[in-house]
């Protein structure tokens, strides 16, 4: 039963990952254009990137051309993989009358360091023989020079603003190879060759364009931080911070009584930029009690307490498996919202 008097207010957000394309379109009053890109493993899909109403801004979402999800998890290897589509979407973007781009680039299942997306939009990466290399991440140890010859006028014209998740530098223990290479499909040896390579990305790119593209977020979608920051002259802000301006989320928190978030997993990374973590520290900004959902828990009581969140609803713990929350997900939800929320609901 649902108290009638209880005004709930729902705002969607994201944090530069999947979903964050449909939602800066929804509240740009914008469309979807669709087009045929190339994969991570360069096969042909349709994607696609939202344009605001007034066709200037375009909304992309690097997941939906160079995401994870694309593939299957026998072919994810961020060896073999590439942004390229990524770069396709901007061209078209950019021919099609955006000059301000707004990309996200959670969930990407590469680790080129966005030398792809740049191959696509005209700069080629030569080794120290002068052959022209295929845009992937086991290539980035082999780049010697960079050709602009043919880089896309439009470039120069175009305002970029990347949103990233993670604050990880480009490369090292917490970079982007060794954090997040693995759940891409890299194997030890793999991470070391990408975080061998991503070191000489950044040497590279240091002689040709005279910038220093290693800073927190860098790292963000395998490089591709650092790398749309030196090939886009991007401006790199965190993806929760753009969007919940974007929907006015913080005064809708500081005029509530309650905050409800979550996420499919709290882990170390949610400490880092994610959606929970934001709506939490709004929270605690305001003086707002705030709960959370989430499929699985995996941060200890102590890391936990660091986000300032009343309470975390799991649906699996040690009497639930993955298969049984996924499978029962609703009735395990309305239960432990029943027994953890209500009494928080109660006192107020």
């Amino acid at each position: 039963m649902i108290d009638p008097d209880i005004k709930v207010i729902s705002i969607p957000l994201a944090d530069g990952g999947e979903g964050t394309c449909e939602l800066l379109t929804e509240y740009s009053n914008g469309s979807y254009v669709k087009i045929a890109v190339l994969n991570p493993l360069l096969n042909q899909i349709e994607s696609g990137y939202g344009i605001s109403s007034d066709g200037k801004t375009a909304f992309i979402e690097m997941a939906k051309a160079s995401g994870l999800q694309l593939l299957d998890y026998v072919d994810r290897n961020p060896l073999v993989t590439s942004t390229f589509g990524t770069g396709q979407l901007i061209q078209h973007a950019m021919e099609s009358g955006a000059r301000h781009i707004i990309m996200g680039i959670g969930g990407s299942a590469t680790n080129d360091a966005g030398i792809g997306l740049a191959d696509a939009l005209g700069f080629s990466f030569l080794s120290s023989s002068g052959e022209r290399l295929k845009p992937i991440g086991e290539n980035l140890i082999n780049i010697d020079a960079i050709n602009q010859q043919l880089v896309h006028p439009l470039l120069s014209q175009t305002k970029f603003t990347v949103l990233c998740d993670v604050d990880n530098p480009l490369h090292g223990k917490n970079g982007a190879a060794y954090v997040f290479a693995p759940q891409k499909g890299a194997s030890p040896d793999d991470v070391e060759r990408l975080d061998t390579g991503l070191k000489n990305f950044e040497k590279i790119m240091g002689k040709t364009f005279n910038s220093k593209i290693d800073f927190a977020g860098a790292g963000a979608a395998g490089g591709v931080g650092a790398g749309s920051k030196a090939f886009l002259n991007a401006e790199i802000k965190m993806g929760f911070d753009f969007v919940s301006m974007y929907t006015n989320l913080e005064e809708s928190i500081r005029t509530a009584e309650l905050i409800i978030t979550g996420e499919g997993k709290i882990d170390i990374q949610t400490l880092s930029g994610k959606v929970v973590k934001g709506v939490a520290e709004l929270s605690r900004k305001h003086a707002k009690r705030c709960v959370a959902f989430t499929g699985k828990l995996e941060l200890s009581q102590e890391l936990s307490s660091t986000l300032n969140i009343e309470k975390i609803i799991s649906l699996t713990d040690i009497h639930t498996t993955d298969i049984e929350a996924i499978t029962n997900a609703f009735s395990i939800l309305r239960n432990r919202t029943f027994i953890h929320l209500a009494p928080i609901i109660s006192t107020h």
